[in-house]
């Protein structure tokens, strides 16, 4: 699975794989694709230095990359006090009536919450680069676009690549105004942000709308002949996400959670607004629908509904309150039906690949597929 742009980052794969887990983005880069860990949940640069010492131990000297969630626009001298005082005390209560439905227990006095949408935040988002950095990390990607025009100059002067996600052609284009290296295209059926056109649609409008950059496919890619699509539709990498939540290097801390994503079939994420303010694909379950719920008092806007849930979303995930607990993840989680090994997948990948490419060239020579 070799295209210009992989064989330009010297991985043999172009397969390029988010993960929030370090073990994962190293055993990634291991098995020959290119690890990209997000950097969203670090809102102490001690611990994200932590792990990136780690996965620089341990990805054997191969290429790796760093995910940041950062708005174009320089927003300064906003607090995360300031972005609190914003949210309603309606909403806060319907967060407290829902919990108090299910019986969700408080936490612990003393104990803060562990799951924070921060890393959107200007300070946060640059003590993270300011820490990526002194790393050898050749890939910075921004999932909210592209990121400001001086973070992208200081990547490129230590000759960091910059990609960033894009859900349209037009979206796509600006990207490329902005001086990006790499357009993700991330269709509809994605995991996490996504906008509203479909990976066959999208894939081919960006490829053309931004040509000659190289184009990654993302949204709807869990197989080796998916990868064949992609690459037929003129990409020339893939990005994946939600493939490697059950690989046995994940660390999820949830048994339950678990269980829900191997059972899960393709139909059974939505996109909503509950997790973050903006649309993201996650698992269906009764804390999506709470807040989608046309009788309930609407999701607030990027960043206050991610600060509004947190601490429901650690009391949730600490206790395993299975009817509420849930995650982003694609529609391809219907293909996520077994836990194995990083490697395990690739060796997947490469065999439907293969297979793809056999069949295509059957058919191209007038054999058919037999």
């Amino acid at each position: 699975m070799q295209t210009e742009l992989s064989q330009k980052l010297g991985v043999e794969h172009a397969v390029f794989g988010f993960t929030p887990f370090p073990a994962v983005a190293a055993a990634i880069s291991r098995a020959g694709g290119f690890g990209v860990l997000g950097a969203v949940r670090y809102t102490d640069p001690d611990e994200l230095k932590r792990d990136l010492d780690w996965v620089e131990a341990h990805v054997d000297g191969r290429p790796y990359g760093l995910d940041v969630v950062m708005p174009a626009k320089k927003v300064e001298g906003v607090t995360e006090a300031d972005v609190e005082a914003m949210i309603p005390e309606g909403h806060r209560q319907f967060v407290r009536d829902t919990l108090a439905e299910h019986g969700v227990p408080g936490l612990a006095e003393g104990e803060a919450s562990g799951w924070r949408i921060t890393g959107w935040m200007e300070q946060v988002a640059r003590t993270q680069l300011d820490v990526a950095f002194d790393y050898p990390i050749r890939l910075l990607a921004n999932a909210l676009g592209s990121p400001p025009a001086d973070v992208v100059a200081r990547a490129h002067d230590r000759d960091v690549l910059v990609a960033a996600l894009a859900g349209s052609a037009r979206h796509a284009r600006k990207h490329k105004d902005a001086g990006i290296d790499i357009v993700v295209a991330q269709g509809y059926e994605a995991g996490g942000h996504t906008g509203e056109i479909a990976s066959m649609v999208l894939t081919p409008e960006v490829v053309d709308a931004v040509a000659p950059l190289p184009v990654l496919a993302a949204g709807g890619i869990g197989s080796g002949q998916q990868v064949a699509a992609a690459l037929t539709l003129g990409a020339q990498g893939v990005w994946l996400g939600s493939i490697w939540l059950t690989t046995t290097e994940a660390d999820l801390h949830s048994p339950a959670l678990t269980r829900k994503l191997l059972a899960a079939g393709s139909g059974d994420t939505v996109r909503s607004r509950a997790l973050t303010g903006k649309p993201a694909r996650q698992l269906r379950t009764e804390w999506t629908d709470a807040w989608d719920d046309p009788a309930g008092p609407g999701t607030l806007p990027m960043p206050l509904q991610g600060l509004l849930v947190a601490e429901a979303v650690s009391r949730i995930q600490k206790y395993e309150v299975e009817p509420l607990l849930g995650t982003p993840v694609g529609q391809i989680v219907g293909r996520m039906n077994s836990e194995r090994s990083v490697q395990a997948v690739f060796d997947d990948l490469t065999r439907g690949f293969e297979q793809a490419v056999d069949r295509i060239n059957r058919i191209a020579r007038g054999s058919g597929q037999s």
